[in-house]
């Protein structure tokens, strides 16, 4: 999808999310293109379950449960991938991480894939898949009941894993973010493997694009002033503006995923 389209995307998102309802009509005419252009765009956003279809328009989706993996992690694949490399940026070689579960901290995972001296702690499959061919990558896996489509563990399980460490980075994902800075996620047992990467690192790093600020899930926990790094793709949604200025000092606007980039020295 060309670049273009994904911007106005964007900002179809923020516009539904800040009136809980926009037609057809007007967001042809907000973006001076034709209806069947903005059917379309929409059309993408409900299919990755971002916006619902209602009569004349679109509203958006209430969600008790999360998309499937695989459609999550092509979704805003670019997004993702730069990201993945601006986050890149503030691990140095020889540290140790705790990479939490979903699709995000996954690309995280393929960009530091080829580091020096890392030890990864982590309950993704998905992430320790990503390290696997680098011998010089020591992986620890949690233990735990598997979830198969996700291929995580979650639960006390992986509560009771991170704890037993003290990384210097924990990296993880959210499945949305509430305008008052509150961090959500779908099953009790994601947000409590989250919380414990969080309070076992040393420096914490929430990696999400901005369609997940303004998302809705049904399980709060935790919240952006926990967060040392914040690490988005673009500037943040209107709705969140008091939140780009409060945390202006640690949030982190991905450039070009194609850029070249300097590795930072320790933090």
């Amino acid at each position: 999808m060309a670049r273009s389209a994904t911007t106005r995307q964007v900002h179809i998102l923020e516009i539904v999310r800040e009136q809980g309802f926009a037609s057809i009509e007007q967001l042809a005419a907000r973006f001076e293109v034709t209806q069947q252009t903005i059917r379309r765009l929409v059309n993408a956003l409900c299919d990755q379950g971002l916006l619902r279809r209602v009569h004349g328009g679109v509203s958006l989706p209430v969600q008790n449960q999360n998309l499937a993996y695989s459609s999550r992690h092509r979704l805003n694949a670019e997004a993702k991938r730069r990201i993945a490399h601006a986050t890149a940026k503030l691990i140095p070689d020889g540290t140790s991480l705790m990479i939490g579960l979903g699709t995000t901290p996954e690309y995280v995972a393929q960009a530091l894939s080829r580091r020096r001296g890392l030890r990864v702690i982590t309950n993704s499959l998905n992430v320790a898949a990503a390290f696997s061919h680098n011998p010089d990558v020591e992986i620890t896996i949690a233990g735990g009941t598997l979830r198969p489509l996700d291929r995580d563990i979650i639960g006390e399980a992986a509560v009771h894993f991170f704890s037993g460490f003290r990384a210097d980075f924990g990296i993880f994902g959210v499945g949305g973010v509430d305008a008052d800075g509150s961090l959500l996620d779908f099953h009790v047992d994601e947000v409590k493997a989250r919380q414990s990467i969080a309070a076992n690192s040393r420096t914490s790093v929430l990696v999400a694009d901005i369609t997940k600020f303004g998302r809705n899930a049904t399980v709060r926990g935790g919240h952006l002033d926990e967060c040392h790094h914040l690490v988005i793709d673009d500037r943040l949604p209107a709705a969140f503006e008091l939140s780009a200025q409060r945390y202006s000092g640690q949030i982190h606007t991905a450039g070009d995923a194609r850029a070249d980039f300097e590795l930072l020295g320790d933090i």
